[in-house]
């Protein structure tokens, strides 16, 4: 079993998906009006997780998934990630609006997707946890919004991590938006992290020059990891092996 991890995936399928006619594909927002790295980004990830990912794998996706805004508009997207090997992991991200109400979104997803909210998921002896996150004090623009939304988020990271079972010998956490500002200060998130012994973040959120504000790869004694699927050149990017087997979801 070896644990992966790739996010802002950012898909828009207006039908369904066959992998062996990409031409037949249609988007409703092709990404590539934003950046031509993300030309036809769809049959990238496809590709290269075809290619490293198996079937008794894990993959945590934090956030970004779909560009949907109603649960019913996410359905060719999520298919797609029906077609691929592995069990996915997710939570969500800043555009994932079709993300409405968690157990009628648990019920919508493919058999080989699982969604952390306000909980957690143990998978052999790693326990998986997340929040979307937000904005962090003393970022650019950080508003009076932000401040209440930073604060709901801070909640949910907390119950989720609350919810680990005693047999965890590891924590990975899930969060769309990297867990401080952009001069990496402390914050709320960064001191559950360390409350709980977090020992590894995955994140996304950093597309383009934003990259630049990415964290070190280990501070506070967490190691972290930028996922954007741009970033990681629209492949899974391996975290860990592991040899157990067992598999269990207490969410």
């Amino acid at each position: 079993m070896r644990f992966f991890s790739i996010s802002d995936l950012h898909l828009s399928f207006s039908k369904p998906v066959d992998p062996l006619n990409w031409q037949s594909v249609e988007l409703h927002k092709p990404m590539d009006i934003f950046n031509q790295e993300w030309h036809n980004h769809y049959q990238k990830i496809y590709d290269n997780w075809i290619a490293q990912v198996q079937p008794g794998d894990i993959v945590l996706m934090p956030g970004d998934i779909s560009w949907a805004t109603r649960l019913e508009e996410a359905r060719y997207d999520l298919d797609f990630l029906g077609l691929l090997p592995g069990t996915i992991y997710a939570v969500p991200g800043n555009h994932d609006y079709w993300w409405q109400g968690i157990s009628k979104t648990r019920q919508f997803v493919p058999e080989n997707m699982k969604l952390i909210q306000n909980d957690s998921a143990l998978v052999g002896e790693i326990a998986l946890c997340g929040s979307r996150g937000w904005t962090c004090p003393n970022s650019h623009q950080f508003t009076a919004e932000d401040e209440k939304i930073y604060k709901r988020e801070l909640i949910r990271l907390e119950n989720s991590l609350r919810s680990v079972a005693k047999s965890a010998v590891e924590i990975i956490v899930m969060m769309h938006f990297m867990p401080t500002n952009e001069v990496h200060e402390c914050s709320g998130f960064i001191e559950l992290l360390c409350d709980y012994k977090v020992g590894r973040v995955v994140y996304g959120h950093l597309h383009d020059r934003a990259r630049n504000y990415r964290l070190p790869d280990e501070l506070w004694g967490i190691k972290f990891h930028l996922v954007s699927a741009d970033y990681v050149n629209f492949s899974p990017i391996i975290l860990l092996e592991n040899n157990l087997t067992k598999l269990s979801n207490n969410s």
